[in-house]
């Protein structure tokens, strides 16, 4: 008997490869617990238009990605922070703060735990922020810390 792997089994194969396979093991263990289906040609072809969707979409998500990140480059995000009597910060600069200053000033909603602060910033100025944004792409946003 011939299924297409919808899951990876171990020992067997990955998603989306055709194996031949005993009839028992076919039916009562991978069709029934949903790790594969009877490989027809019209569920191969399903599978096949499926997986070319996914990629279409990733694709459209990556070039969505990209034209973000350009824009988060070529902004200068200012966040004003109390400032002690040796210039210092009160407290360091976190990434809720720059999240949400994304969104009130320029609509951009980044989550808070894709914004990497490393060294922590603690010293009014101007910083480069890394922003993790999926699919491996980073933007650096400037930031300029100023006194309140």
């Amino acid at each position: 008997m011939k299924v297409l792997l919808v899951k990876d089994v171990k020992g067997l194969g990955k998603a989306g490869d055709i194996k031949e396979v005993k009839d028992g093991y076919g039916k009562n263990f991978l069709i029934a617990r949903g790790f594969a289906k009877l490989a027809t040609d019209a569920v191969i072809k399903q599978w096949q238009a499926q997986q070319k969707k996914k990629a279409e979409q990733e694709a459209a998500e990556i070039e969505r990605l990209k034209k973000l990140k350009e824009k988060i480059e070529n902004i200068k995000l200012v966040v004003k922070h109390k400032v002690g009597a040796n210039g210092a910060l009160f407290g360091a600069i976190t990434n809720k703060e720059i999240s949400e200053q994304l969104k009130n000033d320029f609509s951009i909603e980044v989550d808070k735990k894709n914004i990497d602060i490393h060294p922590p910033i603690k010293q009014t100025g101007e910083y480069e922020v890394n922003i993790k944004l999926g699919h491996g792409i980073h933007a650096k946003l400037n930031l300029i810390v100023e006194a309140e």
